[in-house]
């Protein structure tokens, strides 16, 4: 072989190799616009930590809608209000399903499996969803109010003693943790974290739950969309001892259930009816599912949404917000009884507004879960295939100014205007055919944290500068990458407007709530 033909075939093999290794599970789709990139990687490196305000940012140049490619992966963004209610409401039925990815999937799942909200749509999915969306809608919600009475007052409790009547500023993330937390394993196992935040087992939960949420994100596991760097262990390492950590307690949670079931001991809860009822037509895996999901879904978006509620009204332009917030209340409830009928009725819709305003300001998930077509779907008369994964840029979307008038401004009055109030309020819980099930839920204990806070403290600036919070949805995050916005740590000083009438009201609470 002459050093000619050896350098062509050198060659040649690297471009089959090349051309192998840049390949896409969905060959271009004609009609969309494509963002230029490079051979593997494909756009994984302009796209950098920062998908959701980089994509915002082609979006203006290439349109709302356009394709990209993560190495092999080939996605479709939507970018904006309107594209997004067009894919993922009107054309909920072809994007039903969930893609699968090597790291969440293959690694931090192969014990417990899936929760109900990453898992490919089928008829195993559909049961988990029916029996999740059945325990979490608007009636069985309300029946839960009790335990939001206990969470809501045992956080706001610990609040009132650790800031010594307003004289020492706080950090909320460990309280609110908490009283999320505390709900969903309240609902899905009947008992709750004993301990204060300090807790280990509350601790535990929480850091691992955490990271977890960061193996989901779509931004921060490049072997997901590069096959090659999945021969390289660490991540593989770091994904498999968050799956052993968090195996032991979802084990020891369910363990201590089906115990205090053959005891007779059990409180009433959505696992505990699955188990004991004869005709339950879901087996233990599907069982793990709905455990695992009550005990990350607790996490992903209450807490960020509380706690980052809690940081605006306590910052020096959030002060009209929360006088106007209490101004309302008190039109409502001028007897003082708002903390126990907020329980029973919602009707001070300043603090509904301020709930959607949180949530639409905040998109605590700014790329959401993906969704993957089982059907072909039109796009401005390009046909996407059945097969492609599709992303929303649901903080692009609920900041698209063509949507929301001065969408960078914290006004929960929006949500009290007819155009804005109609439809669908936001993305905070994605859309369509696979948004939160539990959204009833997490509405009831936004309305409600939010409604005592407000009621119980003036919120304040942290005397420190240092201390307070950093306002930017996507700047406020410790973790860019994370899935779910993790706020970077703050403190906010909590002075109590009557503290008679608080101790009272705290006080009723735990008399309510002594048998829980």
């Amino acid at each position: 072989m002459t050093l000619q033909t050896l350098a062509i075939a050198v060659i040649t093999v690297a471009y089959l190799v090349i051309r192998y290794l840049n390949r896409t599970d969905v060959p271009k789709i004609k009609g969309i616009p494509e963002i230029p990139g490079v051979p593997l990687f494909g756009n994984l490196l302009q796209l950098g930590d920062q998908h959701a305000r980089v994509t915002a940012k082609w979006a203006k140049k290439f349109g709302p809608v356009f394709q990209v490619r993560m190495g092999n992966k080939r996605i479709v963004f939507a970018n904006s209000f309107d594209s997004v209610r067009q894919l993922w409401i009107k054309d909920q039925s072809a994007l039903i399903s969930r893609p699968t990815f090597h790291t969440f999937h293959s690694v931090v799942s192969s014990s417990q499996g899936f929760t109900i909200g990453t898992s490919p749509w089928d008829e195993s999915c559909k049961r988990r969803r029916k029996a999740a969306a059945t325990a979490l809608n608007r009636p069985a919600t309300q029946s839960y109010m009790p335990i939001i009475d206990l969470e809501s007052n045992s956080s706001i409790k610990e609040l009132y003693r650790d800031s010594q009547d307003g004289t020492v500023d706080i950090n909320p993330t460990a309280y609110f943790q908490r009283y999320a937390l505390n709900t969903s394993l309240t609902l899905n196992y009947g008992f709750r974290i004993e301990g204060n935040v300090d807790d280990h087992l509350l601790k535990e939960i929480c850091d691992v739950e955490r990271g977890v949420s960061n193996f989901r994100s779509t931004s921060n596991n490049w072997q997901d969309y590069i096959p090659l760097l999945r021969i390289l262990p660490k991540m593989n390492n770091e994904a498999e001892s968050y799956r052993l950590r968090r195996d032991k307690y979802l084990t020891f949670l369910l363990d201590m259930l089906k115990d205090q079931i053959a005891k007779g001991t059990d409180k009433p809860c959505i696992t505990g009816n699955i188990l004991k009822d004869p005709d339950a037509k879901l087996n233990d895996a599907e069982i793990k599912s709905i455990c695992l999901t009550m005990v990350s879904a607790g996490l992903d978006t209450v807490p960020g949404n509380l706690i980052m509620g809690i940081a605006y009204l306590a910052s020096e332009e959030g002060q009209r917000v929360q006088a106007k917030a209490f101004e309302e209340i008190m039109k409502v409830y001028p007897d003082g009884d708002a903390w126990e009928k907020c329980l029973v009725e919602e009707k001070v819709p300043y603090i509904t507004a301020l709930v959607k305003e949180t949530l639409r300001f905040w998109t605590v998930i700014p790329i959401c879960l993906p969704r993957e077509s089982t059907k072909d779907i039109e796009w401005n008369g390009a046909v996407i295939p059945a097969g492609t994964t599709f992303f929303m840029n649901a903080w692009a979307a609920d900041y698209d100014a063509d949507h929301f008038d001065q969408p960078e401004k914290f006004v929960p009055e929006r949500y009290l205007d007819v155009g804005e109030a109609s439809g669908t309020p936001h993305y905070g819980y994605g859309a369509g055919s696979r948004m939160c099930a539990g959204s009833h839920l997490a509405n009831r204990e936004l309305y409600t944290a939010f409604l005592r806070l407000i009621t119980a403290f003036r919120m304040v600036p942290a005397k420190m500068t240092e201390d307070r919070p950093i306002l930017d949805a996507l700047e406020c995050n410790a973790i860019p990458t994370a899935l779910t916005t993790e706020p970077k740590p703050f403190k906010v000083g909590f002075t109590p407007r009557d503290p008679v009438k608080l101790k009272q009201w705290m006080m009723e609470s735990d008399e309510r709530t002594k048998d829980l």
